[in-house]
């Protein structure tokens, strides 16, 4: 049996929530680098006290597709393994509209940072620009019999997807407010809000690059706007620690390491309370470790 479902930003009324025909509720989170959903928790506290299935999404600003996935993890944290996370791929206000590679690192960052794939919400006509997350993600598809199919009713026509094997779900009005089908139990809602246990290992891509130089030699800021610091050596941990695809905490997990294991890195930053080493990993993959709390000055292990 399908699932019908709204979706909610800071201007929806909360009768939208409270519509009896909705099974979910979807709420914008964050869009960009800069924006929150003042009324995200409200909208999210609501659906959950009706009893529905909650997704929150992100809004692309077609900047810095790992930054806007950091930053989208960064206000969702807690809500991380209840949620379906969407990604929101329209032209209005994207800078990156029509780029082929910009959803893909997108998706690839939420992955590293959470282990969940997050679905793609795209117009139908624009199916093309995300087809290479086919193989990975699910798709929600957008297209309106007409802006005044003002009714819980689904329309009768036709819906491509793409390059993907189905539709997951269908928004397909948008007039009064945006309604959706799924073509999910709430079984398999829940299983795209959890991390994917068959493939724990996230995909190595960096997170962290250099976005531009800095005055001081052999320093440079990344796209995150960490400064970090080229100095080759070796670190010896004497506690366990996490080595991680991404330099926060939130960053997936590539090992849990115990103490005595022995990391070679070739940069340190400082943020975030810690002091960061970063391990190549061949080709320009890296793994990152905290090796100091910045804070206390603690250090977690031993340098040679």
């Amino acid at each position: 049996m399908p699932l019908y479902t709204v979706d909610v930003y800071s201007g929806s009324d909360d009768s939208i929530i409270r519509d009896p025909h909705a099974d979910g509720v979807i709420v914008k989170a964050t869009q960009g680098t800069g924006y929150v959903n003042p009324r995200c928790n409200h909208q999210w506290d609501l659906a959950s006290q009706l009893g529905k299935l909650r997704g929150l999404y992100h809004y692309a600003g077609g900047g810095n597709p790992v930054a806007e996935a950091q930053y989208f993890v960064q206000n969702v944290r807690n809500y991380v393994g209840q949620a379906m996370l969407v990604i929101d791929w329209e032209s209005y206000q994207n800078a990156a509209w029509g780029n082929t590679n910009w959803v893909r690192q997108y998706v690839d960052g939420i992955h590293r940072l959470t282990g969940v794939w997050p679905v793609i919400y795209v117009q139908e006509s624009a199916l093309w620009q995300v087809a290479n997350c086919a193989g990975d993600c699910a798709v929600w598809v957008a297209k309106y019999a007409s802006m005044n199919w003002n009714s819980w009713a689904v329309p009768n026509m036709p819906v491509s997807s793409g390059a993907f094997a189905t539709i997951a779900g269908w928004q397909y009005t948008g007039g009064d407010m945006d309604r959706s089908i799924w073509y999910l139990d709430a079984a398999a809602w829940d299983k795209f809000a959890k991390a994917n246990t068959a493939n724990p290992t996230p995909k190595p891509q960096p997170e962290v690059n250099p976005a531009k130089p800095s005055d001081e030699p052999n320093t440079w800021q990344d796209a995150l706007g960490d400064t970090w610091h080229e100095e080759k050596g070796t670190f010896v941990s004497t506690t366990q620690l996490h080595l991680r695809w991404g330099a926060r905490t939130t960053s997936a997990t590539v090992a849990l390491l115990p103490a005595g294991s022995v990391i070679k890195y070739d940069a340190w930053s400082r943020h975030g309370g810690y002091v960061w080493l970063r391990q190549p990993r061949g080709g320009s993959e890296y793994a990152y470790i905290v090796c100091r709390n910045a804070q206390t000055n603690e250090p977690y292990g031993t340098f040679k």
